[in-house]
Order: C-alpha cells, then structure tokens, then sequence
C-alpha cells in the first residue's frame, strides 16, 4: 500500500466512503474542462479570426499551441506528480489551468491569446493522466470499475460536445466564454480537491533533473504534433519545414528513448511498457484514439460541407451517441470486473467497425435520422472498449508504477487523435481527388447521364431568364459542380471502410492484453 493509500484510508476512516466519491467528482471535473477544451475551439476560430485580425492559419495556433504542450506534459506527470506530490501537483495544474483561461478569454490580442493557450495545455497535461493515476489508487479493486466508468463519461463525451458547447456559447454571447466559462467549474474542482484530497507525505527529494531527457521529448513529441496539426495545410513533406520537423522528431524520439532508458532517474519512465498488458493497452488506446477521433471529426465536416448543416447542427448530431455513452459508462463500470475485459474490448471493437462499415453508405440523401442509431451504437461500443481496456491495461499495473502507465495510456490516445485527424484530412483530400478524376473520365458528350443532365440544368437556368450561351455555361458549371459533391461522398465512404478495417485489425491486439483480473502485471516477454 503507497504512502497515499495509507493516508486516504485514514481519512476514509474519520470522514467516511463519502471522501472517495468526492475525490472522483473533483478530479473527473478537472480532466473533463482539459479534454473539451482540446475541441471546444475548433467552432468558433472563424470569430476569433475576424475579432482579433488575424488569418485562419495564424489563428490555428489557438489550438496548435495547445495540443503541443499538453502532448508534452502528459508523459512527465507522473514524475511531476512524484516530486511534488499528488495532490499539490494537481491541485497546482488546476489553479493554472483556470487562471491561463481567464487569461485566454480577456486576451486582447492573437500573440496573448496563443501564449496563454499554451500554458494552458501545459497545466491541462498534469489534469488528465494524474486524475487517472489518483482514481486507481483511492479507490479498493472491486469498485475500480465503477469509478473508472465516471472518469471514463469524461474521457469520451468530452471530445465530442466540446464543439456543441463551443457553438452554443459563441452563438448566444462570444467567443470569449468559451474560456470564462471553466471558472466556476475550475474554482469547484480546486476546492473539492484541496478539501478531500489526503495531504501529500514527504516530496521526494529533488536530485539531478533529466533536463535532458525533458528536451529530447519536448523535441520528439513537440515536432511530431505539428507535423500532425500543420502538415495538409503545409501541403506535407513539400514544405521544408514539414520535412525539418519531421527529422527533428525522429532524432529526438531516438535521443529520447536512449536517454530515459539509460538514465538512473529518467523524467519519464518508459520502463513501465515491460507489462505486457501496459504494452498492449497503450497500442490499442492508440488506434481507438485514431477511431474516435478521426470519425468525431468525419461526420461533423460531411454534415457542414456536403449536407450544408450549421456547426451547430453538426455538432448536436452526435450529441445522442454521447448521451448513450454516458448513461451507459457507469454500468459499464459494475460489470466489468465480472467479465474477461478482453472479451468486452472485443465486443466493443466489432460493434465500432460494423457501425463503420455502415456508414460507408452515406450519400446525399442521407439525414439525420440515416446518423442517429449508428451513432448511437458507436457511442455504446466505445463504452464496452475503453473502460475494460483501461482495467486491463492499468488494474494489472503495480501501483508505484501506475501514474507512469496512466500517462503513456493517455498520450497514446491523444497522439492517436492526432493522427486520426491529420490522415483523415490527407485521405479525404487524396481520395476526393482520386474519385473526380474517375468521374470526369465517365462525364462526356457520348454519356446519356451526363447529356440529361447538361439539358436538365441549362432549361432551368432557361426558365430563370438566362440566355441560351449563359445557360449551356453554367450547366457545365453546375455539372462539374455535381462531379464534385459525388466525390466528395465517395471520399468519405472509403474513409469509413478504412477506419472499420483499422478496428478490424485491432482485435489482434488482444493477446497483449490480460484479463484485467490479475493481481500481478506481467512482463512483455512472457509467454
């Protein structure tokens, strides 16, 4: 039992079971404002555009900055965490996300708001994977679903009405109280947190600090995440920049990996991924994230730019699925200590690529109603993936070595957000490309579709008063158009069948990962 469990248990027992489900509202409240704050952005960039004079690129820095330093400071916090104590460092890292809000709402101009967005990251990395670590160790095995499955509503719903809420506060007041509003919320989980979190024991003491081993990862992980951010708009490698960058990550993930493994007190310790089940988990987490992810950002662009729906109305698409994967999470959670997590990971991924698959027949006719019960599903299925998982990958994990596996598990799946968006982007773009050639081939004069249809456009610019030149001209204009909007469908369809194939191919993960019903973690080697 850690120094943590031992005062925890001591409060417990003076204050009763009351302080252990506190802790799990205040630090499921802090994770929660950093994870809808990587989204909640992302509708109301064409205001802050236009309020603070800057061009889209530039302001996409607003969320650039921010995922760059919180991918950077996930893996360090539980080394963080170990020298300055739990509850300090966390406590700590909420304090300054709020304030770097408050910062982020009043700043007057794009430089102010961009620096303050990135500390913000950097104080949002300690929340996450530390209020992860805090919940496996306050609470006994047979209630470490339950309270997963509340860490968990965060962890998923998060993403996913960040942009509703985005919207919603942009649209009724500005774009400033997409960041005043962590306020009340922030000052809650600070206070609840200073109240029932146990006082941390003795800080270990400081040592030599790997400054090192922190540059190589800022170089690794910091390039890499721009790459991801930047690299369609840079049109990739045929910028320099992208190509500079992408050197720089993969010189400074192998000095990194050298050092923290040669290191006798490494700032991260990559140690921990000798769990076979660790290993595993941080690789499935991984593709889930590119899953979730990539589709969370799929179906909201098809909805606003083929099917013409508002970002609001886009956003409030998947609010149903999100709605599902919250009242089921809990339950999820008191049950999953009694099945083989495998077994539900399993479930949970064929059900994900079958909702996939379908959707793979989205078109022009499809509405609201064609999305709502596949995304209902794939809400459901992600619940029966990521709680287990998380059981199987950190309730196996020996408990001075959890923070350590929580933040690899976190990153993996932020990282894996990243990429999912970023090559989602790429093959939308590739394959839109790729299908209007195709089309154009099929579109002649010695096609009858295509003649029909030529007739069909120039009679109604006709009988709007266009003259007959004027008509046959933008009937080919309107044509092309078509040819345009049906590869655009096409595109997204392909995009589907990849993400079900990826979750397909996923499922041979789970021989990695244990049961999440042992007692020991064991070692990658072992067969």
């Amino acid at each position: 039992m850690s120094s943590y469990q031992e005062a925890l248990e001591k409060k417990v027992a003076a204050e009763g079971e009351i302080v252990r489900w506190m802790i799990t509202v205040a630090v499921s409240l802090g994770a929660l404002l950093e994870v809808i704050d990587t989204s909640i952005v992302n509708v109301a960039l064409p205001h802050i555009q236009g309020n603070l004079g800057a061009t889209l690129s530039e302001a996409g820095w607003v969320i650039t900055g921010y995922a760059i330093a919180n991918a950077i400071m996930i893996p360090l916090s539980a080394w963080l965490g170990s020298i300055y104590g739990r509850k300090g460092y966390f406590v700590f890292s909420m304090v300054g996300f709020t304030i770097a809000s408050i910062a982020c709402g009043f700043a007057p101009n794009l430089v102010t708001l961009v620096v303050s967005r990135i500390l913000q990251g950097l104080f949002g990395g300690g929340l996450l994977a530390k209020a992860q670590s805090i919940l496996f160790e306050s609470f006994p095995r047979e209630k470490q679903g339950l309270a997963q499955g509340i860490f968990g509503i965060c962890v998923i719903v998060g993403p996913i009405i960040g942009p509703t809420l985005g919207g919603y506060l942009t649209d009724a007041l500005n774009w400033r109280w997409i960041f005043f509003i962590n306020l009340p919320f922030g000052i809650l989980a600070t206070t609840l947190c200073s109240i029932f979190l146990p006082p941390d024991g003795e800080s270990k003491p400081g040592g030599r600090v790997d400054w090192p081993g922190i540059l190589f990862l800022i170089m690794a992980i910091g390039s890499f995440q721009y790459v991801l951010e930047k690299g369609q708009d840079d049109d990739w490698f045929s910028s320099k920049l992208i190509v500079a960058l992408t050197v720089t990550a993969v010189v400074g993930l192998v000095l990194f990996l050298t050092r923290e493994l040669t290191c006798k007190s490494p700032a991260v310790d990559l140690k921990v991924l000798r769990h076979r089940s660790v290993a595993g988990g941080v690789a499935f987490s991984l593709i889930m994230g590119m899953a979730l992810f990539g589709t969370a950002f799929a179906i909201p662009t098809f909805a606003q730019t083929v099917l013409n729906y508002t970002a609001m109305q886009a956003g409030m698409l998947q609010l149903p699925g999100s709605l599902a994967s919250a009242v089921l999470m809990p339950f999820t959670g008191l049950i999953a200590g009694r099945f083989d997590a495998r077994l539900l990971v399993g479930v949970g991924t064929v059900i994900s690529a079958i909702v996939m698959f379908n959707l793979s027949g989205i078109n022009l006719d499809t509405g609201a109603s064609d999305f709502f019960w596949p995304l209902i599903w794939r809400g459901l299925a992600t619940v029966l993936v990521y709680m287990p998982l998380t059981l199987a990958t950190l309730g196996n994990c020996p408990v001075k070595e959890v923070a350590s596996a929580s933040a690899f598990f976190n990153l993996s799946r932020q990282l894996g957000g990243s990429i999912g968006v970023a090559a989602m982007t790429t093959i939308l773009t590739q394959r839109v490309d790729f299908h209007r050639n195709v089309l154009i081939e099929k579109v002649s004069t010695f096609s009858p579709q295509a003649v029909q249809h030529m007739h069909a456009f120039a009679g109604l610019l006709n009988s709007h008063g266009a003259s007959k030149h004027d008509a046959s001209k933008g009937a080919l204009g309107m044509l092309q158009g078509q040819v345009m909007l049906q590869a655009s469908v096409l595109s997204y369809e392909d995009c589907c069948w990849l993400v079900g194939a990826l979750l397909c191919g996923s499922l041979t993960l789970l021989f990695l990962l244990n049961s999440g019903r042992r007692t020991t973690a064991r070692p990658v080697m072992d067969h």
